[in-house]
């Protein structure tokens, strides 16, 4: 590698060489298998390619090699998304690696207008600033933000309680940018950047060390609440052709009814839509009813993803604050949500949470509002339009024996990488966090694995233990630091059991979620202000 890297610098080589070996590298840094852990890589991936831009002197070029590197990276990342539908990941590789070569463009203008020294420096601040700003929006895939490769590598991470992956992306460009100046400065600068990347690689297990003794002398407060997890393992392209209601909810009636006589559980969590069907809908009257005479017989507050069906006014558009209960008058629009619900024993009064952030093109086209025949580009999964976009985090309250009320949310899926949304639930008050999930579109590829590690970097961000749902798995409980409580295997029914710890303080992540990425924002601001006064020359 390094005899590599000294060959690039000097120009030797294909000049596609650097950009490939980029793109492997960060590609394979990612979580995949468990038993594959090369996140350790994400540290120098980005030194070739950066060392291949030393003398590249038209955007041209520098947009042919840039993109080669992202599409190698998209591709060895993101390839499962295929197996659920062939277009849609297609589409998502060569978009979202267009969007991975932003910041490495204003690189370019910043090195044609103050040197190659002064881009590299400025390197980490414009890229952490646009994974900020690009997950803002609803074209966003925010799955490849740099600080996720390292969700798995739990020691190195635990300072996401301050900065949240943003500062974990962060860390790691600085860290490139040390290698790549301490390979092509003199030998007398190489010590002083070799000191300050072991000095990176210090510090943060010195600050894990300092929370773990931390929590050690705290861990008598803590308080749990006793939860069961259901895994179903149904077919989720079967669920929605081949059963009816009464299969579906008959199946898991039978497997929670075990579960609830064997644990007596505080709390039943169903994966997402696992009620396929609009069961707060009238049509569904009987189905609602029979759930509701289950629920007083477990005595025992259940959790489940479902669809949900609004009606709104004949001839009105969409209206949040007035809509027509399920179940009302029909002769006008109606809106389907992706959503989940929490049922009380003995109410009949559900708590209802409709998805935020939904994925693009397959659950819902962006802009769709705006510009209607984009909905042809839609890929779902499920054969459905555009799901409908829900416009509150809705805290949910159940009661605990031993402690009484207790907050909870529910992030449902594909929200999990949103890292904004999720400290959103906790200053709301939920001292634990449930998700709700079907990556039984992606088979037995390591896209599951990917989705259930950024899930970590959202407990150590938010200091929550997790509750993770999954239809065909990956079913977990994870705790506050990232690490794993239990689980069960996937691809199989069963169900899973653990006290999960209620958390009530707050991380300055959740209190300050977006500090960290706004504070970045402005520093690009002054670096481009001095590179356009030349205050700094090129050298």
């Amino acid at each position: 590698m390094i005899s590599f890297l000294r060959s690039a610098a000097m120009g030797n080589g294909s000049r596609y060489y650097g950009p490939l070996l980029s793109g492997v590298l960060l590609g394979i840094s990612f979580p995949t298998y468990p038993f594959v852990r090369l996140e350790i890589l994400a540290w120098i991936a980005l030194v070739p390619l950066l060392i291949s831009l030393r003398t590249v002197e038209k955007a041209g070029d520098l947009f042919r090699r840039v993109y080669l590197c992202m599409v190698v990276f998209c591709i060895i990342s993101l390839w499962w998304v295929s197996l659920a539908t062939l277009p849609g990941g297609i589409l998502t590789i060569l978009i979202q690696s267009f969007f991975l070569t932003i910041p490495l463009i204003v690189f370019f203008a910043f090195k044609k207008m103050a040197g190659y020294f002064f881009a590299l420096v400025s390197l980490p601040f414009l890229w952490v600033a646009w994974e900020w700003a690009y997950m803002q929006q609803d074209l966003s895939l925010g799955w490849l933000t740099l600080g996720n490769s390292q969700a798995n590598l739990n020691l190195m991470i635990q300072y996401a309680d301050i900065t949240g992956v943003w500062g974990v992306s962060f860390w790691l460009l600085l860290f490139n940018v040390l290698s790549v100046l301490a390979i092509t400065g003199e030998s007398k600068e190489r010590v002083r950047f070799l000191a300050a990347m072991s000095v990176m690689v210090v510090l943060p297990l010195l600050y894990a060390a300092m929370v773990f003794q931390t929590d050690a002398v705290a861990s008598g407060e803590e308080r749990h609440m006793r939860v069961t997890l259901v895994q179903p393992n149904i077919d989720p392209y079967k669920k929605w052709e081949r059963y009816n209601s009464t299969d579906i909810m008959e199946r898991y009636y039978r497997i929670t009814d075990r579960a609830v006589r064997e644990n007596r559980p505080e709390l039943v969590i169903w994966p997402e839509t696992a009620i396929p069907f609009y069961i707060l809908d009238s049509t569904y009257e009987n189905d609602l009813k029979s759930l509701h005479g289950f629920l007083r017989k477990w005595d025992t507050a259940l959790l489940s993803g479902f669809s949900d069906v609004l009606y709104y006014p004949s001839g009105s558009h969409r209206d949040p604050d007035n809509p027509i209960a399920a179940g009302g008058l029909r002769n006008g629009s109606f809106e389907t949500f992706n959503a989940s619900m929490l049922l009380l024993p003995g109410r009949n009064d559900p708590q209802v949470y409709h998805k935020m952030r939904l994925v693009p093109f397959a659950e819902r086209v962006p802009y769709v509002d705006y510009l209607p025949w984009l909905e042809k580009l839609n890929f779902s999964l499920a054969g459905l339009k555009s799901w409908g976009k829900g416009t509150d985090t809705t805290i949910m309250q159940l009661e605990s024996p031993r402690y009484g009320k207790v907050l909870t949310a529910d992030v449902i899926c594909y929200e999990s990488i949103f890292p904004g949304l999720v400290s959103e639930f906790v200053l709301k008050g939920a001292r634990f966090l449930t998700l709700v999930t079907n990556d039984g579109w992606y088979s037995t590829s390591y896209g599951p694995y990917q989705h259930l590690a950024i899930g970590r970097m959202r407990c150590i961000e938010n200091r929550r233990a997790l509750a993770r749902c999954a239809n065909t798995g990956l079913t977990e409980f994870i705790d506050k630091f990232g690490r794993t409580i239990s689980s069960m295997p996937w691809w199989q029914e069963g169900t899973l059991t653990a006290e999960v710890p209620l958390e009530s303080r707050m991380s300055f992540y959740t209190l300050h979620p977006d500090l960290f990425p706004k504070i970045l924002v402005v520093i690009c601001l002054l670096l481009l202000a001095a590179a356009l006064t030349g205050r700094f020359r090129k050298t």
